[in-house]
């Protein structure tokens, strides 16, 4: 009888649940970024952390429990960083995030607990393979290139409030009578950011998961190669606006610079989210790139917002505060030629 696994979102492209499979040791000098492999769990799990399931629920392991995730590197400016390079022989691993990233933790902020702790205990085989997400990523049969406008949603840093202004944003266009589409396409994030586009109203979503990407901290070749299949699938919506969020910060090495070069002009509206209001100046010197509006955490209260106005002059608002979203809408009917001209703002979130 097959024993009983926790699948991280990362596997959700595999159907791995759904499958069978069997689990044997790999030698080291044949792994790669994007395996799938299974990770007994070694220790207590403390301070509430959690594997997120291909739902997007939460389950939180327990001593002995056996999860699938994917080996990859996470590079987190504020929580943890690790790397599946620095596995060593004698297979601990730690889980860098709840999607099931599996690596060995470098470094972490002392605020947050001690991550989820496990052994290797082989990779996964399907049909006599190993399995890798790159066997199970969207394909484009025929390449189809995006002409919808995008709203690009960058960030000073990762947690700076950028997948809530894409939730938001979808949301008014959508309210707008707009065909919308989503995706986060750069980052390490959980399944829960696209799904919260989806719950907005976004007619399709995707993200670097379904291109086949543990995390996107990888070569610009190897990104680009991945998410170009993404984009022409994105093409077929046919949508008339694509909400694109670049996870973390494009300084960071997770290839949102790659992506914005990617975009070129089809980015129509760039909205940056900012952790602090002098890190709106930071974005704007290394891209050379005037945003369109600025919201996130620097935005959360009056006196951010006008240290923002006053010092580089773009406008800022709270995309959260029901009374700022006539002036959001504003700046993205200017911004995006399809959108009518003076579209219904929904009154509350």
């Amino acid at each position: 009888m097959q024993p009983k696994y926790l699948f991280g979102s990362v596997t959700r492209i595999a159907g791995l649940r759904e499958r069978d499979f069997e689990v044997r040791p790999v030698p080291r000098a044949d792994w790669d970024g994007g395996d799938y492999v299974v990770g007994e769990v070694i220790q207590p799990v403390r301070g509430g952390l959690c594997i997120e399931l291909p739902t997007g629920r939460h389950a939180e392991p327990m001593i002995g429990d056996l999860v699938v995730g994917a080996l990859g590197h996470r590079a987190a400016t504020l929580e943890m960083t690790g790397d599946w390079h620095a596995i060593g022989p004698d297979g601990r691993i730690d889980f860098l995030t709840a999607a099931g990233v599996v690596g060995r933790m470098s470094s972490k902020s002392p605020f947050l607990p001690d991550p989820i702790a496990g052994r290797y205990r082989g990779h996964v085989f399907v049909e006599g393979r190993p399995a890798h997400m790159h066997d199970y990523a969207i394909r484009a049969e025929v390449e189809h290139e995006l002409q919808s406008p995008v709203v690009l949603i960058v960030g000073t840093s990762m947690s700076s409030g950028k997948t809530m202004a894409a939730r938001l944003i979808v949301r008014l266009l959508r309210h707008a009578g707009l065909r919308v589409a989503a995706g986060k396409l750069s980052g390490a994030g959980r399944y829960r950011d696209t799904l919260a586009m989806r719950d907005a109203g976004a007619v399709a979503d995707f993200d670097f998961v379904d291109a086949g990407l543990p995390t996107t901290v990888c070569s610009a070749e190897r990104y680009l190669a991945a998410i170009r299949p993404l984009l022409s699938r994105l093409a077929e919506v046919e949508a008339d606006a694509v909400v694109v969020e670049a996870g973390a910060s494009p300084i960071e090495p997770y290839n949102g610079d790659t992506l914005m070069r990617l975009l070129g002009d089809r980015i129509r509206c760039m909205v940056l989210c900012a952790s602090d209001p002098y890190a709106v100046m930071g974005i704007m010197h290394a891209f050379d790139r005037r945003p369109d509006v600025v919201t996130g955490i620097a935005t959360n209260t009056s006196a951010g917002i006008q240290v923002i106005e006053k010092q580089v002059g773009v406008p800022a608002l709270n995309v959260q505060d029901p009374a700022d979203a006539p002036r959001m809408l504003e700046i993205l009917e200017r911004c995006l030629p399809c959108l009518p001209v003076d579209a219904s703002a929904p009154a509350g979130r």
